[in-house]
């Protein structure tokens, strides 16, 4: 069977990720916000402005709003450069704003922080770094270059020089701050969106994969007995037709394919109805599952299982949960990848609790990633060189895929090395990789909250 993979749509750039609808929607805002400030100043406060001049910076917003919206459909998403040249052209308007309404002696000079903001949410860093140095220069700008502030008595409205010094370096300080704070959450934010997407991408294909598997193990339970009628009455057809006769020949034609469908089905699968060795297993037989596809890339896998305390020998039967083993696939790859030549796979359990843990002899986590292990997109642990694999560098997403798909499914995950682990046991001193141990309650891995260690009894019919 060929599993059909699609193309991969490449992903846009993030400025791409804007409508020119919601820029505009912000204009719109921004236009209403100045003329309001334009007109209590004026007629409340009564101060003697450039109004004019003032009304007119203000129109080019509006116009160019005007012409966007007329132009462009509603929900044209801008590009990295359309986006960049909008939010300069606003803060740009910005500041000839404040040139004509005082500089920084304008309380409304903060709001210059306002564009470059946006650009740290939505921009490329190279963006947001050209757009927060222009910003920078327009508030240094300001403090020098400005139009007065007075009154209509003709009184000028000024902050002395040291708090005129101090508005801008708050400034300049916001701008800075405000920026680089919101680049990082945002990308942190985009980061996380990305990896929880990619954890339900592999958690959906491994569903599928155990779904096709019960379907496939159905199919050659419920066929069996029709086939085997047909391969019965095929060869009573032919034992009772003439040597040599046509008809004698399709009769074993049809019992060679008949018997050719049943070789193929049960390659295929299991025999079984909704088969219960589908939906649970021993734990010793997850584990392996988990493990298989890297038993054969030149590093020992040695197992070691085995019951605490008062549990029975036989290990329980549990869930065989798609996060579970594409969880515990990706641990066990982690290791497989970093090892000098063995990966050590330890289970426990006890009547109330599951234990599992998986060591390696490679190099171990850098200590300075232990506390952010199973964070998505760190480097992980590094070589020197990697003849094997020259361009693997070693990511965080398959850890933080593991850690999401195995919490999901109750478990707790600890990371750890072993040679701050087992330096004082001398069983285990060669285990000097890392060490990643997982526990769940008995409970969580067992079908409705009861725990099985003998058989799985009878398979039940596929319920649509």
């Amino acid at each position: 069977m060929t599993l059909i993979s699609h193309p991969r749509i490449a992903p846009q750039g993030q400025g791409s990720w804007i409508r020119l609808r919601t820029l505009i929607l912000l204009r719109w805002w921004a236009v209403v916000g100045q003329i309001t400030a334009l007109i209590v100043a004026e007629r409340a406060l009564h101060l003697n402005l450039e109004i004019g001049l003032c009304y007119m910076v203000i129109g080019a917003s509006i116009v160019s709003n005007l012409v966007a919206s007329l132009v462009f459909p509603a929900n044209k998403r801008l590009n990295e450069t359309e986006n960049l040249a909008m939010v300069l052209f606003d803060l740009l308007q910005l500041g000839l704003l404040l040139y004509l309404t005082g500089g920084l002696n304008n309380p409304f000079s903060v709001l210059i922080v306002g564009p470059v903001v946006v650009s740290a949410s939505s921009l490329s860093s190279r963006s947001t770094f050209f757009l927060g140095l222009t910003a920078v220069l327009i508030v240094t700008a300001l403090a020098r270059f400005h139009l007065p502030l007075t009154t209509d008595t003709g009184a000028v409205m000024q902050v002395p020089v040291i708090f005129l010094f101090g508005n801008w370096v708050a400034i300049v300080i916001g701008i800075v701050f405000l920026g680089v704070y919101s680049r990082w959450t945002v990308s942190e934010m985009r980061t996380m969106s990305s990896a929880l997407q990619a954890t339900q991408m592999a958690l959906a294909r491994e569903q599928k994969l155990t779904d096709l598997g019960g379907v496939v193990a159905a199919a050659a339970h419920e066929l069996g007995t029709p086939l085997a009628t047909i391969t019965l009455t095929s060869s009573e057809l032919a034992s009772d037709l003439p040597e040599g006769s046509e008809a004698r020949e399709d009769a074993l034609l049809i019992r060679q394919q008949a018997d050719r469908c049943r070789d193929i089905l049960r390659s295929m699968g299991r025999a079984g109805k909704d088969d219960l060795h589908m939906r649970s297993a021993p734990l010793t037989a997850v584990i392996d599952e988990a493990a298989e596809p890297h038993a054969h890339r030149g590093k020992a896998l040695l197992f070691d299982h085995g019951p605490v305390g008062d549990a029975p020998a036989d290990p329980p039967i549990i869930l065989r949960r798609p996060e579970i083993i594409h969880g515990l696939r990706n641990l066990i790859q982690n290791a497989v990848d970093f090892a000098e030549s063995r990966v050590w796979i330890e289970a426990r359990w006890s009547t109330s609790a599951i234990a599992l843990r998986i060591m390696d002899d490679g190099p171990g986590y850098p200590p300075n990633l232990l506390g952010r292990i199973g964070d998505p997109l760190i480097r992980r642990r590094t070589r020197a060189a990697r003849p094997e694999r020259p361009e693997y560098e070693g990511m965080g997403l398959g850890l933080f895929i593991a850690k999401t798909l195995l919490e999901r499914s109750g478990a707790d995950l600890s990371f750890a090395n072993g040679t701050d682990s087992f330096q004082t046991d001398s069983a285990r001193r060669e285990r000097i990789g890392a060490v990643v141990e997982v526990v769940w309650s008995l409970g969580d891995l067992a079908q409705d909250g009861t725990v099985s260690t003998g058989g799985i009894g009878q398979n039940q019919p596929i319920t649509p």
